[in-house]
């Protein structure tokens, strides 16, 4: 049973900069939108993947970790690549039914090891709330992304600090396993994944690299 985490924040916020700590061979990118990574380091990148790249990865998983850079950009991408060609209401539908099934792969159908973190963009809710952007109601009224997943944080730029909130404050759906994280952490992914493994029992992700070896560190 894989781990799903949500990264949640703003365009800027620090949602692709949080990965630039993990090293080639600790993660895979699935790079959706096909953008540069907004640092140096060279780390294993899957550019303008879709569903189906994503899942027949993930379903060998080579690696312990995986990111889904900008993941509703698979929702937005799947309407206006079938906007001319299906009705709204199968559109939606298909949508909504392939992310939810994408979440619920990485949940059933990948190693207990394995956390993919889904990097996605915020909306506000019909109440006010931080929430993770989706594309049509079927996500939102028939399921929960958030609800899908133990760990939610949510990205915050403040002046010149940039910071992942773990819990939310009644203005976000932010949320972490009591005792896992304080209610800051610096805007650092791998940082969080250590955590994570430690809290869980999961194997750090070096011992991980140093077992799999050079042959590991694609995607």
């Amino acid at each position: 049973m894989g781990i799903p985490v949500l990264i949640l924040g703003e365009s800027g916020s620090g949602k692709s900069t949080s990965l630039r700590n993990f090293e080639p061979g600790e993660i895979g990118i699935f790079n959706v939108a096909s953008k540069p990574l907004p640092f140096r380091k060279k780390l294993p990148c899957a550019n303008g993947v879709g569903y189906d790249v994503i899942m027949k990865s993930l379903g060998g998983a080579r690696l312990r970790a995986y990111a889904i850079d900008d993941a509703q950009f698979l929702m937005s991408d799947q309407y206006f690549d079938n906007i001319n060609t299906m009705d709204n209401y199968g559109l939606f539908k298909s949508i909504g039914c392939n992310f939810r099934n994408l979440i619920k792969f990485v949940t059933d159908c990948t190693p207990p090891d394995v956390i993919v973190y889904f990097l996605q963009h915020v909306e506000l809710s019909a109440t006010g709330m931080i929430k993770a952007k989706t594309m049509g109601k079927l996500l939102d009224e028939k399921d929960t992304i958030e609800g899908r997943c133990s760990i939610v944080l949510l990205c915050r730029a403040e002046k010149d600090k940039h910071y992942f909130q773990t819990q939310s404050c009644g203005i976000s759906t932010a949320k972490s396993p009591m005792e896992m994280f304080p209610p800051q952490i610096d805007n650092d992914l791998k940082l969080a994944d250590t955590i994570i493994r430690d809290f869980w029992g999961l194997k750090p992700l070096k011992d991980v690299k140093n077992e799999e070896g050079p042959e590991h560190e694609s995607i």
